[in-house]
C-alpha cells in the first residue's frame, strides 16, 4: 500500500427538491440529508444550496482534519 497516497474526500446526501409560489414567483427550495446521520439541512434557494456545496467541496486549509457535515 503506497503511504504517500491521500485519500479523496467524499460526500453522500439525499437531495430534495421542490418549487412554491412567493409573490407570483416561482421559487425553488431544497434539503440535503446525510445518510449516515440522518441529519438534513434545508436551503431556501437554489443559490443557498450552490454556496453550501461550493464551501463543501471547497479546497482544505487543514489537510490533516476530515471535512464534516455541519
Amino acid at each position: 500500500m503506497n503511504r504517500n497516497k491521500k485519500k479523496l474526500r467524499y460526500f453522500s446526501y439525499l437531495l430534495r427538491l421542490w418549487e412554491t409560489k412567493d409573490e407570483g414567483q416561482n421559487v425553488w427550495h431544497a434539503s440535503l440529508e446525510f445518510p449516515a446521520t440522518g441529519e438534513r439541512r434545508g436551503f431556501a434557494s437554489l443559490e443557498e444550496l450552490f454556496a453550501y456545496l461550493d464551501a463543501e467541496t471547497a479546497p482544505e486549509k487543514d489537510k490533516s482534519t476530515p471535512a464534516q457535515p455541519d
